[in-house]
């Protein structure tokens, strides 16, 4: 064998190895898919309560979860990056229509939705999920930024509750 027809058959087979330890189960793409739009979903909400609150503990909230949010879709990107996939880059259609109620909203009523909604509901829900996801995930990349992830989503959760008991 020729050293260019050795070279290019070890370059291919270098890419094959590459390309197929990237690969990632349906399982695991839709979990990295829900993960990102979690984390989306969060930091528009977010937006749109430093913009329509007017109460100093849920605007803080907001941007802790901008802040916090904003990071975990980094690390989401990261993994999918590594695994050659394309994430989603804005919200899912039930939250776009939670954002477009609570852009109609003002006041308390804006308050009250905004942190029962995408505070509670919505990080008991995507807790549950990492939770999931820890389990039954393949990847071990999807396993680790689940792990990673789920803690934070924990102290999201009962920020949330604590400051809905102090506004209802």
């Amino acid at each position: 064998m020729k050293t260019t027809q050795f070279l290019t058959a070890l370059t291919l087979g270098i890419a094959f190895a590459h390309s197929a330890s990237a690969q990632v189960s349906k399982a695991d793409t839709d979990r990295l898919n829900a993960i990102a739009q979690a984390n989306i979903a969060e930091v528009e909400a977010g937006k749109i309560a430093l913009e329509k609150s007017t109460n100093a503990d849920v605007k803080q909230f907001a941007q802790t979860m901008i802040d916090d949010h904003t990071k975990g879709l980094e690390e989401t990107k990261k993994v999918a990056a590594t695994k050659n996939l394309t994430l989603p880059t804005e919200p899912d259609a039930a939250h776009k229509k939670m954002a477009e109620k609570l852009k109609t909203l003002s006041g308390a009523a804006f308050d009250k939705e905004y942190v029962s909604k995408a505070g509670v509901a919505d990080h008991a829900k995507v807790h549950a999920a990492l939770k999931q996801d820890i389990a039954k995930a393949q990847d071990a990349d999807v396993k680790a930024l689940a792990t990673k992830l789920e803690p934070t989503v924990a102290h999201h959760g009962e920020m949330a509750k604590k400051l809905n008991a102090a506004i209802k």
